[in-house]
């Protein structure tokens, strides 16, 4: 805990950051959410297929899932969701590499259920 998924479209492959986005965002979920920098495990999924709207080419979209062991108030959760689109904004660079794309961002913090247990080994 934290467990963050980051969904993405194949089309943002070469132009997000997902290394320098995970990195950045663990010390700040850390620090929100008041838990060791250790504890953030982020994975990340390539989206072959990935459609916005009419489905038009040119739409990109990266949802991000944070999952939380209960007790977090609401107010430290939508501070999370803020940080991770603002790192999200910094980390997906478009522009030149790849101009007229239109990038859909979207991220929910939320508890992990009763039943979330983990061991580490090693």
């Amino acid at each position: 805990m934290p467990q963050i998924t980051v969904d993405y479209s194949a089309r943002l492959s070469d132009t997000f950051d997902r290394r320098g986005f995970a990195l950045a965002l663990h010390p700040v979920t850390a620090g929100l959410v008041e838990t060791t920098l250790e504890n953030c495990k982020t994975r990340f999924r390539c989206l072959e297929e990935a459609y916005v709207g009419d489905g038009s080419p040119e739409h990109a979209l990266i949802h991000v899932q944070v999952g939380l062991l209960a007790g977090r108030t609401a107010a430290v959760k939508a501070e999370l969701a803020d940080a991770v689109l603002e790192l999200l904004h910094k980390y997906t660079s478009t522009g030149a590499s790849d101009p007229g794309v239109v990038v859909h961002a979207s991220v929910d913090v939320n508890d992990l259920g009763a039943s979330y247990r983990k061991y580490i080994e090693g």
